[in-house]
């Protein structure tokens, strides 16, 4: 009878009941498990602090989730524009790497599995799924707590911590506790943005919802829902749709703009349903689309996924002149480079296009400032309701560069509550330093800075290596490309006189081919609208011709140049196979023309191929470029910006090393490694597939040993960075680092090598 009672609950009535109640307390609490707010928790917990993330939905990502399945990206921008080598750091390149060797075709609940992993691997981090923040709890004007709700567990949660962070994407902290907001378009005079958006094109972007299909391989019948829209003509857009288009492709099935993003969202997903629902209807029920037959519905969102709401007052507020002008701060955290991209507020249902792109010549910095409350001096922002104006936000809300912003706020967070200090007190100028000196350490991509690290016994060392690549050929052994548009490779050049180059080309019909040498306007700038010297070359017909261009520019300091071939149709230049870390062939593929009346500069786009497209061109340089020196690995750039960054071997050493000597031994706890994983390969998160799981040019297997004896080896490295803990540490006056095979470049390259 005991065992029998132990199985059955009875619960007397009673006048009332207190929901299950749990306490909390962490160093920091973030609400918000998109990428911002997950990319912001596992860069605290790395740093030391206990954190409590706080998701309202069952999934980790936001919109890059299997709810919403829109892919994350940034300042690569799907390699759209002139960001060369742009991709996000640290730890969202750590989630994307991964997410590209195990998903490479972009299933979206694969990649809610890579961040559910991440996060769970952090034994600092309590996540709370389902969990929605409900209320917040002041002292002064400071917040005290947070109090969320699980209905899953049916239990309420009261959080506490010295410092918070609302990456809520709503901003529903910083709104319970009171901080400053703003909704909607500053007009053109508030802070003279020409860009600004009158008010008939509105002043909020809206909603999506997305959908999938699926061929069966036998007919499907469709019926649509009652709610379905019973006219397609409605959308000014309509014969736009076809069966080969879904997924996020259909962005522009947006709707929202007019309304109240906040609290209206259930009414503006009832809408986009009926527009999904109609335009299915028509692609299967209309006639028009025969290969539609065994075609069935097999996805369809179940959450909009949102652009726009609130935006918080912070301590600065980016603006479209910040983004245009590439305006330096000295607490630049991260990085931006996706166009300022604003949509008609009418959405899928507007007369105007689907949206109106401006673009800045490159990537730009995001300060520090931007994320700090202005009112609530404990509130860290992140994500897509930092301090920005409504056009800034157009460039900044995509979810890479939120990430990285997350990161950047993650990492003030666990610096806060380990000092005791306020987000506002680390933008005294020695701890801005050293925040920025610490997201570099992770990864983190700020333009313009490099790792300047006191701590970094490799700054003490004689860097060296067993042989440096001097490139005097790229072999003429791929398929040639025609000159239907004007072709360049870009090439990393130093002081002094721009080597003579040598091409291969064919010709059909007798012609003049104009070359040019071109670079942008700063040294790492990849917008080649400087002209620095124009050949014309008279060529007859015939195939295999080799073209010598000699030409008397001369540059100041190491940068890029654009061996630039025009347009011609009568040609075509032959390609290399060859992959070199570094080295990039681009397409002029359009113009941005220039419009003083909303500020927008003119810009070329010269942007490469997506792999396995985009050879270099093949081509002899004589002298043979030195871009690739041991000294590169310590320079503190782990990445391409006015040269490749990068030590390469000679393409005949079959053991490339490089190596570490010291004048006395030195105690060595933990080496770091900074590999080439393709930053200029944007790694859209699903949907969108790519041709490798492991970039071509990353190291995959290497030894490290100090003096003759072998104290580290990886054989599966496909990470951008690898980190070898020595337990105990060593003691060695050399150190160095063998590698023994990359993914399928060669020669293969590093980065970075730090010692700790």
């Amino acid at each position: 009878m005991s065992a029998q009672r132990n199985l059955l609950t009875v619960a007397p009535a009673t006048d009332h009941r207190d929901l299950r109640t749990q306490h909390l307390h962490a160093d920091t609490v973030i609400v918000g498990g998109g990428l911002a707010g997950t990319c912001a928790a596992i860069t605290a917990a790395r740093a030391g602090a206990r954190v409590v993330l706080v998701q309202d939905r069952p999934v980790l990502g936001g919109n890059a989730s299997s709810e919403i399945r829109l892919w994350a990206l940034g300042a690569s921008a799907q390699s759209s524009n002139n960001n060369r080598w742009a991709r996000e750091g640290g730890v969202l390149d750590e989630i994307l790497v991964e997410n590209t060797f195990r998903n490479p075709e972009g299933n979206a609940v694969l990649f809610d599995t890579v961040l559910l992993e991440k996060v769970s691997a952090e034994p600092n981090i309590t996540l709370l799924l389902n969990t929605a923040a409900t209320g917040a709890t002041k002292d002064g004007d400071r917040i005290r707590s947070v109090t969320a709700f699980c209905a899953q567990d049916s239990t309420r949660y009261e959080l506490t911590a010295p410092v918070f962070c609302d990456a809520s994407g709503d901003g529903v902290l910083g709104y319970l506790a009171g901080a400053a907001y703003r909704m909607g378009a500053e007009g053109r005079e508030e802070f003279g943005e020409l860009f600004a958006p009158e008010e008939s094109y509105g002043a909020l972007l809206g909603q999506s919802i997305y959908f999938y299909s699926k061929d069966v391989g036998a007919p499907v019948r469709f019926t649509p829902p009652s709610y379905a829209l019973p006219d397609i003509t409605e959308i000014p857009r309509w014969r736009s749709f076809n069966t080969a288009v879904q997924g996020c492709r259909l962005w522009w099935i947006e709707y929202g703009g007019r309304l109240d993003t906040v609290h209206d969202t259930e009414r503006i997903k009832w809408e986009l349903w009926k527009v999904v629902y109609g335009v299915w209807n028509h692609l299967k029920n209309s006639g028009d689309f025969p290969e539609a037959d065994t075609l069935t519905l097999e996805w369809v969102g179940l959450i909009p996924g949102k652009r726009e709401s609130r935006r918080f007052e912070g301590l600065h507020m980016l603006r479209q002149q910040d983004i245009v002008e590439q305006r330096t701060h000295p607490d630049a955290i991260s990085s931006g480079g996706w166009s300022m991209d604003l949509h008609p507020a009418d959405g899928v249902f507007s007369a105007h296009d689907g949206s109106s792109h401006l673009h800045a010549r490159g990537v730009y910095q995001i300060p520090y400032r931007c994320a700090v409350s202005r009112d609530v001096p404990n509130l860290l922002l992140a994500g897509r309701i930092i301090s920005v104006t409504h056009v800034a936000f157009a460039s900044t809300r995509v979810m890479a560069t939120c990430a990285q912003i997350g990161q950047a706020v993650g990492l003030a967070a666990a610096r806060c509550a380990r000092d005791g200090l306020l987000p506002a007190d680390l933008v005294e100028p020695e701890r801005m330093r050293a925040l920025q000196r610490d997201l570099l350490r992770t990864g983190q991509h700020i333009p313009g800075l490099s790792l300047d690290d006191p701590d970094d016994l490799a700054r003490q060392a004689t860097l060296t290596a067993s042989s440096e690549l001097r490139l005097a050929a790229l072999p003429a052994d791929g398929p040639p490309v025609p000159l239907d548009r004007s072709r360049a490779q870009l090439l990393p050049l130093a002081p002094g006189p721009v080597p003579r180059l040598t091409l291969t080309v064919d010709v059909t019909a007798p012609t003049t081919l104009r070359v040019e040498i071109r670079t942008g306007g700063q040294p790492d700038d990849y917008t080649p609208d400087v002209v620095l010297a124009t050949r014309d070359l008279t060529l007859d017909a015939g195939a295999a011709q080799r073209i010598e261009v000699d030409v008397p520019a001369t540059l100041d300091t190491h940068r890029y140049a654009f061996l630039v071939l025009r347009r011609n149709d009568d040609v075509s230049v032959r390609t290399t196979t060859q992959r070199v870390t570094g080295l990039l062939a681009v397409a002029h593929t359009s113009t941005q023309e220039a419009d003083p009346a909303i500020g927008r500069p003119r810009v070329e786009f010269w942007t490469p191929e997506r792999r396995p497209g985009g050879r270099n061109l093949a081509l002899t340089i004589d002298p043979p470029l030195a871009a690739w020196p041991a000294a590169s690995l310590g320079n503190g750039h782990p990445r391409p910006t006015a040269r490749p960054n990068a030590w390469a071997a000679a393409p005949d050493d079959d053991r490339p090393t490089a190596h570490l000597r010291w004048a006395e031994p030195r105690r060595i706890a933990r080496l770091e490694l900074g590999f080439d994983t393709d930053f200029d390969h944007p790694m859209e998160s699903v949907l969108w597939g790519h041709p490798e799981r492991a970039m071509p040019f990353c190291v995959r297997h290497y030894r490290v040993r100090a003096g003759d004896r072998i104290v580290a080896e990886r054989t599966d490295n496909h990470q951008t960075r690898d980190t070898v803990t020595f337990e105990p540490p060593i003691e060695t006056a050399e150190l160095s680092v063998e590698v023994v095979a990359s993914h399928g470049a060669t020669p293969p390259a590093i980065f970075a090598i730090r010692c700790y």
